[in-house]
């Protein structure tokens, strides 16, 4: 357990950075979660409008450290790909 001040607000600051990351990793899931069903559905303009919204906030989390910048791009990619493939 964290004896010192310096290290007892350590474990402040993360608990707080711990919970805002949990929070927008769940946003960014929710987001690439509806341009999935999007996808199922067979919708396409659905999944264009969804994927419109997703991308910015999986962007937007590697530039605030929640992905990897390259698993971001990743995501985005594979999405716009599926996306396209739909009829």
């Amino acid at each position: 357990m964290a004896n010192s001040a310096q290290a007892k607000k350590r474990v402040r600051q993360t608990e707080r950075k711990t919970a805002v990351n949990r929070d927008r990793r769940s946003r960014i899931r929710n987001y690439v979660k509806k341009v999935e069903e999007a996808i199922a559905a067979g919708d396409k303009a659905a999944a264009e409008q969804a994927l419109k919204d997703a991308q910015p906030e999986i962007m937007r989390g590697a530039t605030k450290g929640v992905l990897h910048r390259n698993t971001a791009s990743r995501k985005v990619s594979r999405l716009s790909h599926r996306v396209s493939a739909l009829g």
